[in-house]
């Protein structure tokens, strides 16, 4: 059965939430199992992990969970048009990875999640693509035959899934979540877990 990773940081939950629609996608498709795991926290003083294990939560990310799986939906929040740094810093230590090519010709996604409406959205599902590209992955995104994204007046692009959850606003629905940014963050992680299952 391929394993999906979904692999993100979350500092609030926001991001947490998307990943949690997305391995419900990806085990809505026959035969796809996901394994969702998270990055932890670095110390701003210097590029160390803040703790060993995480309080709550998935586990933290290991090299291993890169080479078993076949393929991989990444997440982070946006930090100034970017990604997070945790998520960096453990990209960052994958240069084994690269030079094997454990990655390459697997399928990938990526997804967003941000607290203001022209944040960055759309630049960092866009750099979170570049370390992708290098390790050689198939970068997907989601189509607009998904009537979501036509729909949508929050989160969702073509690049990837995202949330747009404004500073001070209520969280009334499940999750935080509009229902286009789960309906959009469940079919990215159903394109993934189809594609990983053809390429297989």
């Amino acid at each position: 059965m391929p394993v999906i990773l979904v692999l993100y940081y979350s500092r609030h939950g926001a991001t947490a939430a998307l990943a949690r629609q997305i391995a419900q996608g990806i085990e809505s498709v026959a035969g796809a199992e996901a394994r969702v795991r998270t990055v932890p926290p670095i110390r701003s003083s210097a590029e160390a992990p803040a703790q060993a294990v995480p309080d709550q939560g998935p586990p933290y990310a290991s090299l291993q969970d890169l080479r078993d799986c076949a393929g991989l939906a990444l997440g982070s929040p946006t930090r100034f048009g970017n990604m997070a740094a945790p998520l960096k810093h453990f990209l960052d230590g994958t240069a084994g990875e690269w030079l094997s090519g454990t990655l390459a010709g697997k399928p990938a996604a990526v997804f967003t999640s941000t607290s203001s409406l022209h944040g960055g959205q759309e630049s960092t599902l866009l750099s979170m693509m570049l370390p992708l590209l290098h390790h050689g992955m198939l970068v997907l995104g989601i189509p607009y035959t998904e009537p979501a994204l036509t729909t949508t007046r929050s989160g969702g692009t073509p690049y990837g899934a995202s949330r747009f959850v404004p500073r001070g606003v209520d969280e009334a629905c499940e999750d935080g979540l509009a229902d286009e940014e789960r309906q959009l963050s469940r079919a990215l992680g159903r394109r993934l877990a189809q594609a990983a299952i053809r390429l297989a």
